[in-house]
């Protein structure tokens, strides 16, 4: 079962999104949040590393939620959360 039990999360400018952890068990698993998802969660937020991890924690539990449903598609060594999976 995924979980998050861990709020860490950082920016990361090569892929322009938001890199966060969860837990399947023992698993250790990455997300990326992009850019322009987060954009969709709230088009007026800056598009840079403060605003993006700000639209982050203030939609993280349907950040979260897409992220276990994008999970639930099938194992990949990182999965990635774009607008269309909000």
């Amino acid at each position: 079962m995924l979980n998050f039990p861990n709020e860490s999360r950082s920016y990361d400018a090569t892929r322009n999104a938001v890199r966060f952890w969860g837990y399947d068990g023992a698993l250790e698993v990455s997300f990326f949040v992009t850019e322009a998802a987060l954009r969709h969660l709230q088009p007026a937020a800056a598009a840079d590393e403060t605003g993006c991890l700000r639209t982050f924690g203030s939609n993280r539990a349907r950040v979260l939620g897409a992220a276990a449903r994008v999970y639930s598609r099938g194992q990949k060594g990182s999965y990635e959360i774009a607008a269309g999976d909000l």
